[in-house]
């Protein structure tokens, strides 16, 4: 592997190999995985599922590939150069120590591993094996965020007071919930912040920078389900600015595709007002004026949320074939997972939460 290496250790040289890359997972999400890597023309050379209809299904889109149902046989058999772990957090850190065994680096899917512990773990493991993680955070990549990114560079907004996101995605209510697409939800101990906040989270420090402080406040409305899935956030950010995460994945929001951005933003600063609403389009009000001004933006309806997984995708392949900065790397995205935690103590204890202390 050294003979095709760039830039750092862990990166791949397409001019001399074309990375070969396995697949652990078949389940709802991993269609825009799959999609992704076909437009990228990656090599796929096997894929691991212990549904094997979907995985033969998948296959054929990748010159019939070899379908495995063992993770560690398919990385003997395959000897892949990526790894890309699409499965619920249940088995991340089981994977990862595989891989990491075996000299692949990894692709891990959020909420990467069940807990702070684990992760650290799965962290520490990959290092001491010189293998790197990079987790599958999608939502930064949508282009809305990307836009919004570009207006703050800009001083669009002056000085900037306070950000709130509503998350509506009216999915949770009922015994049903969730049943049709993810139904391994319904069990989930932790489940608005650790499962779908961290986006926001995330999104929140792309666009505000690190985080200082948390206080949560969260609530179990659907009692068929078992964690939270309603709730309030208050972040106070390192550079001064404050937030307001409102979940409630009960109730919805205006919306032709209730998913595409989940909820809508509003970010307020001494020279007006940005507004995302759920169509993923972006407004912008001038203080002291009474109208909107809606901001042509160019994107795709495609695959999801404005083609993020692909563009996430991209970024990774980036990494590891041309040695670009990895923004979504185990290591940087565990202080977003510090931050979920504090927001579970903080709603334990009833306190504000300091990050650095977690």
């Amino acid at each position: 592997m050294k003979n095709r290496m760039v830039n750092n250790r862990n990166s791949f040289n397409l001019d001399e190999k074309k990375i070969r890359l396995s697949i652990v997972g078949t389940g709802y999400f991993s269609q825009f995985h799959f999609d992704a890597w076909k437009r990228l023309g990656v090599e796929v050379s096997g894929i691991c599922s212990l549904n094997e209809s979907e995985a033969h299904k998948y296959s054929k889109q990748f010159e019939n590939c070899p379908v495995f149902k063992d993770f560690e046989t398919m990385i003997l058999a395959t000897k892949p150069d990526l790894v890309d772990i699409i499965v619920p957090p249940l088995n991340h850190l089981k994977f990862i120590k595989i891989a990491s065994k075996n000299k692949v680096n990894i692709i891990c899917q959020k909420p990467f591993t069940n807990s702070i512990k684990e992760a650290k773990e799965a962290i520490k493991n990959a290092k001491k094996n010189s293998v790197t993680i990079a987790v599958h955070e999608n939502f930064r990549f949508q282009p809305w965020y990307k836009k919004i990114n570009e207006m703050l560079k800009d001083s669009t907004l002056g000085e900037l007071y306070q950000v709130s996101f509503r998350m509506r995605p009216g999915d949770g209510q009922g015994k049903k919930a969730y049943l049709n697409r993810q139904p391994y939800f319904q069990k989930m101990e932790r489940f608005m912040i650790h499962e779908t906040a961290i986006h926001i989270i995330d999104v929140f420090r792309f666009l505000f920078g690190d985080i200082e402080n948390v206080f949560g406040k969260l609530v179990n409305l659907n009692k068929h389900i078992k964690g939270e899935d309603a709730g309030f956030v208050l972040f106070q950010f390192k550079n001064g600015i404050r937030g307001l995460f409102d979940g409630n994945r009960l109730s919805d929001h205006i919306a032709e595709d209730k998913r595409l951005t989940i909820g809508e933003m509003l970010i307020e600063g001494s020279k007006g007002t940005i507004r995302l609403n759920g169509n993923g389009e972006i407004f912008l009000r001038r203080f002291g004026n009474n109208k909107e001004l809606k901001i042509n933006y160019q994107w795709e309806k495609k695959g999801f949320a404005g083609d993020s997984v692909f563009n996430c995708q991209k970024h990774i392949l980036s990494h590891f074939t041309r040695g670009q900065r990895l923004v979504n790397g185990a290591e940087e995205y565990l202080k977003n997972i510090k931050i979920e935690e504090s927001i579970y103590k903080s709603n334990n204890l009833k306190k504000v939460i300091n990050i650095d202390r977690i």
